[in-house]
Protein backbone atom coordinates (compact mmCIF):
# COMPACT_ATOMS: atom_id res chain seq x y z
CA UNK A 1 0.00 0.00 0.00
CA UNK A 2 0.88 3.54 -0.89
CA UNK A 3 1.44 5.98 1.69
CA UNK A 4 0.91 9.44 1.00
CA UNK A 5 -0.07 10.43 4.50
CA UNK A 6 0.20 14.54 4.47
CA UNK A 7 0.45 14.76 1.13
CA UNK A 8 -1.81 17.23 -0.79
CA UNK A 9 -3.24 16.26 -4.41
CA UNK A 10 -5.27 18.23 -6.51
CA UNK A 11 -7.49 16.21 -9.07
CA UNK A 12 -9.38 17.97 -12.26
CA UNK A 13 -12.10 16.11 -13.80
CA UNK A 14 -13.43 14.32 -10.42
CA UNK A 15 -17.05 14.02 -10.91
CA UNK A 16 -17.02 10.39 -12.04
CA UNK A 17 -15.11 7.69 -13.63
CA UNK A 18 -11.57 7.79 -13.29
CA UNK A 19 -11.36 11.58 -11.62
CA UNK A 20 -14.00 9.96 -8.90
CA UNK A 21 -11.73 6.22 -8.57
CA UNK A 22 -8.65 8.30 -8.20
CA UNK A 23 -9.82 11.00 -5.87
CA UNK A 24 -11.02 7.95 -3.31
CA UNK A 25 -7.82 6.09 -4.21
CA UNK A 26 -5.19 9.23 -3.42
CA UNK A 27 -7.49 9.85 -0.19
CA UNK A 28 -6.68 6.12 0.93
CA UNK A 29 -3.28 6.33 0.29
CA UNK A 30 -3.42 9.27 3.17
CA UNK A 31 -3.57 12.08 0.96
CA UNK A 32 -5.58 15.65 1.37
CA UNK A 33 -7.41 15.58 -1.45
CA UNK A 34 -8.59 18.58 -3.92
CA UNK A 35 -11.06 17.18 -6.13
CA UNK A 36 -12.40 19.32 -8.90
CA UNK A 37 -14.82 19.55 -10.97
CA UNK A 38 -17.35 22.19 -12.98
CA UNK A 39 -20.29 22.31 -10.64
CA UNK A 40 -20.41 22.20 -6.71
CA UNK A 41 -23.08 19.13 -7.48
CA UNK A 42 -20.84 17.18 -9.18
CA UNK A 43 -18.06 17.66 -6.43
CA UNK A 44 -19.43 18.21 -3.14
CA UNK A 45 -20.50 14.54 -1.72
CA UNK A 46 -17.03 13.25 -2.96
CA UNK A 47 -15.74 15.78 -1.21
CA UNK A 48 -17.65 14.89 1.95
CA UNK A 49 -17.06 11.53 1.58
CA UNK A 50 -13.58 11.38 1.47
CA UNK A 51 -13.10 14.57 3.34
CA UNK A 52 -10.91 16.47 0.72
CA UNK A 53 -11.85 20.00 -0.43
CA UNK A 54 -14.40 20.84 -2.77
CA UNK A 55 -13.38 22.79 -5.93
CA UNK A 56 -15.52 23.96 -8.48
CA UNK A 57 -13.98 25.52 -11.77
CA UNK A 58 -13.45 24.65 -15.57
CA UNK A 59 -10.01 23.38 -16.48
CA UNK A 60 -10.53 25.43 -19.59
CA UNK A 61 -9.80 28.73 -17.80
CA UNK A 62 -6.57 29.24 -16.31
CA UNK A 63 -7.84 31.56 -13.66
CA UNK A 64 -10.41 28.89 -12.68
CA UNK A 65 -6.94 26.05 -12.72
CA UNK A 66 -4.93 29.36 -10.74
CA UNK A 67 -7.81 29.84 -7.85
CA UNK A 68 -7.76 25.84 -7.46
CA UNK A 69 -4.37 25.69 -6.29
CA UNK A 70 -4.92 29.25 -4.29
CA UNK A 71 -7.75 27.48 -2.47
CA UNK A 72 -5.98 24.01 -2.22
CA UNK A 73 -2.62 25.62 -0.76
CA UNK A 74 -4.32 27.98 1.57
CA UNK A 75 -6.22 24.89 2.95
CA UNK A 76 -3.52 22.82 3.48
CA UNK A 77 -0.75 24.79 3.45
CA UNK A 78 1.25 23.03 0.21
CA UNK A 79 0.78 21.40 -3.02
CA UNK A 80 2.40 18.22 -4.18
CA UNK A 81 0.28 16.45 -6.68
CA UNK A 82 -1.68 17.38 -9.53
CA UNK A 83 -3.85 14.98 -11.33
CA UNK A 84 -4.58 16.01 -14.78
CA UNK A 85 -7.45 13.71 -15.82
CA UNK A 86 -10.71 16.06 -17.09
CA UNK A 87 -11.20 15.14 -20.75
CA UNK A 88 -13.79 15.28 -23.15
CA UNK A 89 -14.14 12.60 -25.82
CA UNK A 90 -16.62 14.52 -28.20
CA UNK A 91 -16.83 15.49 -31.06
CA UNK A 92 -16.95 12.33 -32.81
CA UNK A 93 -17.59 12.34 -36.29
CA UNK A 94 -15.38 13.32 -39.33
CA UNK A 95 -12.83 16.23 -39.73
CA UNK A 96 -14.46 18.00 -42.76
CA UNK A 97 -17.89 18.00 -40.97
CA UNK A 98 -17.39 18.70 -37.05
CA UNK A 99 -18.32 21.89 -35.45
CA UNK A 100 -15.23 23.71 -35.28
CA UNK A 101 -16.59 25.11 -31.58
CA UNK A 102 -17.03 22.20 -30.28
CA UNK A 103 -13.84 20.86 -31.61
CA UNK A 104 -12.25 23.83 -30.36
CA UNK A 105 -13.80 23.25 -26.98
CA UNK A 106 -12.19 19.60 -27.15
CA UNK A 107 -8.80 21.16 -27.09
CA UNK A 108 -9.53 23.70 -24.74
CA UNK A 109 -10.04 20.97 -21.80
CA UNK A 110 -7.94 18.22 -23.12
CA UNK A 111 -4.60 20.29 -24.53
CA UNK A 112 -5.01 23.90 -22.64
CA UNK A 113 -6.41 22.56 -19.56
CA UNK A 114 -3.50 20.48 -19.58
CA UNK A 115 -1.62 23.61 -19.66
CA UNK A 116 -3.57 25.73 -17.56
CA UNK A 117 -3.25 22.85 -14.62
CA UNK A 118 0.74 22.91 -14.90
CA UNK A 119 1.49 26.57 -15.13
CA UNK A 120 -0.73 27.03 -12.56
CA UNK A 121 1.04 24.40 -10.05
CA UNK A 122 4.42 24.30 -11.29
CA UNK A 123 5.34 27.89 -8.65
CA UNK A 124 3.92 26.12 -5.75
CA UNK A 125 5.62 23.12 -6.39
CA UNK A 126 8.87 24.28 -7.25
CA UNK A 127 8.69 26.68 -3.89
CA UNK A 128 7.99 23.18 -1.92
CA UNK A 129 11.44 21.63 -3.32
CA UNK A 130 9.52 19.25 -5.89
CA UNK A 131 6.70 17.27 -7.02
CA UNK A 132 4.50 15.07 -9.33
CA UNK A 133 2.68 16.30 -11.73
CA UNK A 134 0.44 13.53 -13.71
CA UNK A 135 -1.56 13.78 -16.80
CA UNK A 136 -4.22 11.05 -17.47
CA UNK A 137 -3.33 10.41 -21.19
CA UNK A 138 -4.29 7.76 -24.08
CA UNK A 139 -3.14 5.52 -26.91
CA UNK A 140 -5.41 7.89 -28.88
CA UNK A 141 -1.52 9.92 -28.76
CA UNK A 142 0.08 7.62 -30.64
CA UNK A 143 -2.38 6.50 -33.25
CA UNK A 144 -5.57 8.32 -35.31
CA UNK A 145 -8.99 6.87 -34.82
CA UNK A 146 -11.18 7.26 -37.57
CA UNK A 147 -14.32 10.26 -35.56
CA UNK A 148 -11.61 11.28 -32.86
CA UNK A 149 -9.49 14.43 -34.74
CA UNK A 150 -9.49 16.99 -31.43
CA UNK A 151 -9.77 13.53 -28.80
CA UNK A 152 -6.39 12.37 -30.66
CA UNK A 153 -4.86 15.80 -31.50
CA UNK A 154 -5.66 17.04 -27.81
CA UNK A 155 -3.69 14.15 -26.20
CA UNK A 156 -0.68 14.23 -28.53
CA UNK A 157 -0.33 17.15 -27.16
CA UNK A 158 -0.87 16.95 -23.78
CA UNK A 159 2.04 14.26 -23.93
CA UNK A 160 4.27 16.33 -25.43
CA UNK A 161 3.44 18.95 -22.62
CA UNK A 162 4.57 16.31 -20.43
CA UNK A 163 7.75 15.55 -22.50
CA UNK A 164 8.18 19.44 -22.39
CA UNK A 165 7.71 19.38 -18.76
CA UNK A 166 10.32 17.33 -18.09
CA UNK A 167 12.83 18.77 -19.87
CA UNK A 168 12.37 22.00 -18.73
CA UNK A 169 11.35 21.03 -14.83
CA UNK A 170 13.04 17.59 -13.58
CA UNK A 171 16.04 19.18 -12.78
CA UNK A 172 14.24 21.33 -10.24
CA UNK A 173 12.39 17.91 -8.57
CA UNK A 174 9.30 18.12 -10.72
CA UNK A 175 8.34 14.21 -11.10
CA UNK A 176 6.27 14.75 -14.82
CA UNK A 177 4.52 11.24 -15.92
CA UNK A 178 1.49 10.29 -18.40
CA UNK A 179 -0.78 7.54 -17.89
CA UNK A 180 -2.05 5.78 -20.93
CA UNK A 181 -5.12 3.68 -19.01
CA UNK A 182 -6.51 1.48 -21.84
CA UNK A 183 -10.05 1.30 -22.28
CA UNK A 184 -11.80 2.15 -19.48
CA UNK A 185 -15.39 1.19 -18.26
CA UNK A 186 -16.53 4.57 -17.91
CA UNK A 187 -19.06 6.99 -19.34
CA UNK A 188 -16.93 7.93 -21.43
CA UNK A 189 -16.97 4.28 -23.13
CA UNK A 190 -20.70 4.40 -23.29
CA UNK A 191 -20.47 7.54 -25.72
CA UNK A 192 -17.61 5.75 -27.88
CA UNK A 193 -20.04 2.48 -28.19
CA UNK A 194 -23.09 4.56 -28.45
CA UNK A 195 -21.34 6.15 -31.77
CA UNK A 196 -20.46 2.98 -33.57
CA UNK A 197 -17.67 4.53 -35.22
CA UNK A 198 -14.03 3.44 -35.24
CA UNK A 199 -12.95 -0.34 -33.50
CA UNK A 200 -12.75 1.07 -30.31
CA UNK A 201 -16.25 1.39 -30.11
CA UNK A 202 -16.54 -2.33 -30.89
CA UNK A 203 -15.13 -3.50 -27.82
CA UNK A 204 -17.17 -5.93 -25.34
CA UNK A 205 -17.60 -4.27 -22.68
CA UNK A 206 -16.21 -7.15 -20.89
CA UNK A 207 -12.96 -5.79 -21.82
CA UNK A 208 -12.80 -2.49 -20.34
CA UNK A 209 -10.89 -2.05 -17.28
CA UNK A 210 -12.82 -0.91 -14.19
CA UNK A 211 -11.70 2.72 -13.11
CA UNK A 212 -9.82 2.16 -9.65
CA UNK A 213 -6.73 0.30 -12.10
CA UNK A 214 -6.09 3.67 -13.26
CA UNK A 215 -6.63 5.39 -10.25
CA UNK A 216 -4.43 2.65 -8.34
CA UNK A 217 -1.64 3.63 -11.48
CA UNK A 218 -2.07 7.43 -10.41
CA UNK A 219 -1.00 6.72 -6.86
CA UNK A 220 2.03 4.56 -7.36
CA UNK A 221 2.86 6.55 -10.31
CA UNK A 222 3.86 9.22 -7.01
CA UNK A 223 6.03 6.79 -5.56
CA UNK A 224 10.09 6.54 -6.86
CA UNK A 225 9.07 3.17 -8.21
CA UNK A 226 7.68 5.17 -11.32
CA UNK A 227 11.02 6.93 -11.98
CA UNK A 228 12.32 5.07 -14.64
CA UNK A 229 9.17 6.48 -16.55
CA UNK A 230 9.40 10.42 -15.96
CA UNK A 231 8.58 12.23 -18.65
CA UNK A 232 7.11 9.55 -20.38
CA UNK A 233 3.84 7.55 -20.90
CA UNK A 234 2.57 4.18 -18.93
CA UNK A 235 0.72 2.11 -20.90
CA UNK A 236 -1.77 0.15 -18.45
CA UNK A 237 -2.17 -2.45 -21.10
CA UNK A 238 1.58 -3.45 -20.19
CA UNK A 239 1.33 -6.17 -18.20
CA UNK A 240 4.60 -5.80 -16.45
CA UNK A 241 3.38 -2.15 -15.37
CA UNK A 242 -0.04 -4.12 -14.10
CA UNK A 243 2.22 -6.09 -11.49
CA UNK A 244 4.26 -3.31 -10.40
CA UNK A 245 0.93 -1.69 -9.56
CA UNK A 246 -0.19 -4.90 -7.30
CA UNK A 247 -2.69 -5.42 -10.20
CA UNK A 248 -1.73 -8.76 -11.52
Amino acid sequence: MVDLQGKVVLITGVSRGIGAAAARAFAAAGAHVGAMARTEAAVSGLATEIGGLAICGDVAQAADMERAVADLTDRFGRLDVLVNNAGLIGPIGDLATTDPDAWGLAIDVNLKGVFHGMRAALPVLRAGGGGTILTVGSGAAHAPQQGWSAYCAGKAGALMLTRALDHEARAEGIRALSLSPGTVATDMQKTIRASGINPVSQIDWSVHIPPEWPARALVWMCTPEADAFLGSEISLRDEAIRRKVGLV
